[in-house]
Parts: C-alpha cells; sequence; structure tokens
C-alpha cells in the first residue's frame, strides 16, 4: 500500500465536510452577512466569540425561535425565506464560531 493512501484517504473523507463548509459559507455571504459582518442594529457579529456565547447559552432551539420570528431589528427568518431549521443551525455555528 501506498504512503500515499492515508493522505488521499483523509481529503477524501474530508471532502463533503468542505462542501458543506462552502455551502454554509455561500449562504451567509447572501443573507446573514448583510447585518452579521459589521454588526448592523446591534446584531453580534460573525466570529465574535464572546458575544455570540451569551446567545449560544439560550440553546438552539431558543436561537432558532428567535431567527423564525425575529427579533429586536432581525425580520422573521432574517434574510433568509427559503432556510430551514437546520440551515439556520448551520448559520448560527458558523458565525458562532471565532473566527
Amino acid at each position: 500500500m501506498s504512503k500515499l493512501f492515508p493522505a488521499a484517504l483523509a481529503v477524501l473523507v474530508s471532502l463533503p465536510v468542505l462542501a458543506d463548509d462552502a455551502a454554509v459559507a455561500a449562504r451567509y455571504a447572501k443573507t446573514c452577512a448583510i447585518c452579521h459582518t459589521n454588526g448592523v442594529a446591534n446584531a453580534p457579529r460573525t466570529g465574535d466569540a464572546d458575544a455570540w456565547q451569551e446567545r449560544m447559552t439560550k440553546g438552539m432551539d431558543a436561537l432558532l425561535a428567535s431567527v423564525r420570528n425575529g427579533l429586536s431589528s432581525m425580520p422573521p427568518k432574517g434574510m433568509c425565506f427559503d432556510c430551514t431549521d437546520a440551515d439556520f443551525a448551520a448559520l448560527i455555528d458558523y458565525m458562532a464560531k471565532a473566527k
């Protein structure tokens, strides 16, 4: 067996994860980034782990309810009208990670 096999296998196994990350990043750029990149209307900035930590402690169900119903200046569903709860959860996780 080639020494390259384990490395090639690792790359192949990680491709779906990278594709998922790219899809979330693309959806973020079209929707959430409008407010969360610069903190418009006090939206927690993407990558600001401290700002997101207090929100994450509420739990994903509460965060999803806030997105679905709107919260403060954020309209219901934010700017992603075709997002599912799974999409919103992935977007929240993406924004909450320290950058």
